[in-house]
């Protein structure tokens, strides 16, 4: 049950948001880079009755999650509410620019990572500058660089990844992995692989046995294990310097050329679903998990597993094919900001760190979440347990690198479509290379980076 304190807030209205988009100007316009505030505090408990505002997209596990969270964050500072709006994804990433220019707007909300979210809000001039919170909760030190980066933007807004801080991160991870079917393998005498090599000898004699190897969709561009298999090639220098805009940096150098040359090689070994090019994402995923195919690559959480299914499914962080160290596609499933309206940006700013606490990754665990940025207790699970120690390894190695999309606007698109492409046999490796760099290098010249 929640709080007395929490209200039940719905959705921002069709009519609000409506009336903000004709009465607010273009994103930032008009509006002046925020410098955050200088002289800051930790001391909660003497702010006096605060009420924040929060808007969120989370449900279920996720929004108990949060939910959890505000009542613990309220009963250790019963002098704060937290009154939390719950609003689509879409909603929410296409009308909070217009929110925060309103006085009544939330105080802290979740933006996307990248240009089009978290850059407009912070060249805007919407969201604190958290530098000064980040010497004051030690965020610099204690959150793992590839992590902190993907908040950050300089002074000047024309690079992405350094700088100042405009977000936070949460203490749960979004990753992209290997799953398996455990009870495959086990009929198979296949032991779980342990490297892209263990992967790969694994998927002949799965093959050879007559079963499939991997899940996968053709019919929506599915990105999910052509970027998995990048990480496994790629430094996580080379593809955070990448998509945060190193001109030094090209995609070759990132893995992407021999992350699709292996992908195009899998599909004509026969090792990917058969007729994949027709199958839709949601369709390929509720066949792996009616037991199709053995492995997949995938984000955490989106499998949906419960119950007899965590211990029937695994999953791996594979190390990359060089060296023992480990790279992943990972970060926080949202970019924590604070309005600058907000009244009580102290107070803001100390629900953001406990966010990123031991026992908000904890409370992750415990609702079969995936948690980051603190070693908690693993849980017994199959699944869950490999996702844990994923996390840990990234936490340590600090091997996390960005969604490659968050390259340029337009980079999605590409990623998508030169995919279905390369299946189908219409464009090389190389080719689909270049059309990456050709795109990330035209939004840098546009940009002015």
């Amino acid at each position: 049950m929640l709080s007395k304190k929490l209200r039940a807030v719905g959705a921002l209205s069709a009519g609000l948001a409506a009336a903000l988009a004709l009465s607010a100007c273009a994103p930032g316009g008009g509006a002046t880079q925020s410098s955050g505030p200088t002289d800051v505090s930790d001391d909660v408990a003497g702010a006096g009755d605060v009420t924040l505002k929060l808007s969120d997209f989370w449900g279920s596990a996720e929004e108990e999650w949060i939910t959890t969270l505000i009542e613990k964050f309220e009963k250790k500072y019963p002098n704060v509410t937290i009154e939390r709006t719950r609003e689509d994804w879409g909603q929410l990433t296409s009308t909070l620019n217009l929110q925060l220019q309103d006085t009544g707007g939330p105080d802290i909300a979740s933006a996307n990572n990248g240009w089009s979210s978290l850059g407009t809000l912070a060249k805007g001039g919407l969201v604190l500058n958290l530098d000064a919170y980040a010497d004051l909760y030690d965020w610099n030190d204690e959150v793992p660089t590839t992590i902190a980066r993907q908040n950050q933007f300089t002074s000047d807004f024309k690079t992405i990844g350094e700088g100042a801080w405009f977000a936070t991160p949460l203490a749960r991870a979004s990753l992209i992995g290997v799953y398996y079917n455990a009870d495959m393998l086990d009929d198979l005498g296949i032991e779980a692989p342990g490297s892209l090599d263990d992967l790969e000898d694994a998927a002949a004699e799965i093959k050879a046995a007559g079963k499939v190897p991997f899940s996968y969709s053709g019919l929506d561009g599915n990105t999910a294990a052509l970027l998995g298999l990048q990480s496994l090639y790629g430094s996580a220098d080379d593809i955070n310097d990448f998509v945060y805009g190193s001109e030094d940096v090209t995609a070759a150098d990132t893995g992407f050329n021999d992350a699709a040359t292996t992908l195009k090689k899998w599909g004509d070994d026969g090792w990917l679903m058969p007729n994949f090019e027709g199958l839709d994402y949601q369709t390929s995923l509720a066949n792996y998990l009616d037991g199709d195919s053995v492995f997949r690559f995938e984000y955490t959480g989106s499998l949906g597993l419960s119950g007899d299914q965590l211990d029937e499914f695994g999953y791996i962080q594979l190390p990359q094919v060089d060296d023992d160290s480990t790279v992943g596609v990972g970060a926080a499933p949202g970019a924590m900001v604070i309005s600058a309206k907000c009244e009580h940006p102290d107070v803001a700013a100390a629900f953001l760190d406990f966010l990123m606490s031991e026992e908000a990754s904890q409370t992750a665990v415990d609702l079969g979440l995936v948690p980051m940025l603190n070693d908690v207790e693993t849980p017994d699970s199959l699944s869950q347990s490999g996702e844990a120690a994923a996390t840990s390894t990234l936490d340590s190695d600090d091997g996390y690198v960005p969604y490659f999309d968050w390259a340029s606007p337009t980079m999605l698109d590409i990623l998508s479509q030169n995919t279905q492409l390369l299946m189908a046999g219409k464009t090389t490796p190389e080719d689909f290379t270049k059309a990456v760099d050709d795109d990330r290098n035209a939004f840098l010249a546009e940009s002015g980076s």
